[in-house]
């Protein structure tokens, strides 16, 4: 059985992310759909000594309404990089893991890509091999790409030989209501994740932060966290 999960990248991921990450034998970044504004793919949650923040990437987005996640292109100023790798170091600095791992991130942070998604998806892959997920990743812009949501998914996953595929949760409404998988005898299942506690800084625990929370914070036990999380997968009639 191959298994395959589609997710479009995101900044500075959670830990459910990497836990659908692995639970596949493949992973795709789905970089060929349009980019929704003031979505995940450019903004994530760290905890800070006030409670949760949000930091987010700006980016070029004049004129530019209908752009795919893979050309958009990031804004660089007084905001980006240098106040993000700021707030990260005065939130972070007294995690035990922090030095270990900080000049790695800030390295990619500081390394001028271009368009958003090459930034996104190269610490997606700096994180994924940190923590220790092994499972292949590959680019959906690197893929032939035909039709849309289910159908789409359905064309990348015969690409790679898919017999399975587990979806987020979120995805659920509208491949519910299409027969694209069952056609392609593909088996759809839903990843389920009940998110894991342990150590943070600055007091009761928040679920839902970026995975550099859990990196900084665990370091080697970072993966052992992520697993405790997993549960088996649901199918379509239990959601």
């Amino acid at each position: 059985m191959t298994t395959v999960a589609i997710m479009q990248p995101t900044y500075l991921p959670w830990l459910g992310y990497f836990a659908l990450m692995d639970s596949v034998d493949t992973f795709v970044y789905l970089d060929s759909v349009q980019f929704a504004r003031r979505s995940w793919q450019q903004r994530n949650r760290i905890k800070s000594a006030q409670g949760e923040m949000m930091l987010t990437i700006p980016v070029a987005k004049k004129g530019r309404r209908d752009q795919k996640i893979a050309d958009v292109e990031i804004l660089y100023g007084p905001e980006f990089p240098r106040r993000h790798i700021d707030i990260l170091t005065e939130n972070y600095r007294r995690a035990e893991f922090f030095d270990a791992h900080a000049p790695a991130l800030y390295a990619l942070l500081e390394a001028g890509h271009e368009k958003l998604a090459d930034l996104t998806i190269a610490i997606s892959e700096w994180l994924a091999q940190v923590i220790g997920v092994t499972a292949g990743r590959i680019r959906a812009t690197t893929m032939d790409n035909a039709g849309a949501k289910a159908d789409l998914l359905v064309h990348l996953c015969r690409q790679l030989g898919a017999t399975r595929y587990i979806s987020p949760v979120g995805s659920h409404d509208y491949l519910a209501d299409s027969d694209a998988f069952a056609k392609a005898d593909i088996d759809l299942c839903f990843h389920h994740f009940e998110h894991p506690k342990y150590p943070q800084l600055f007091g009761p625990f928040l679920p839902f932060m970026s995975a550099v929370d859990l990196l900084f914070t665990v370091g080697p036990e970072s993966l052992s966290v992520i697993r405790s999380g997993q549960r088996p997968t649901l199918p379509t009639s239990a959601l």
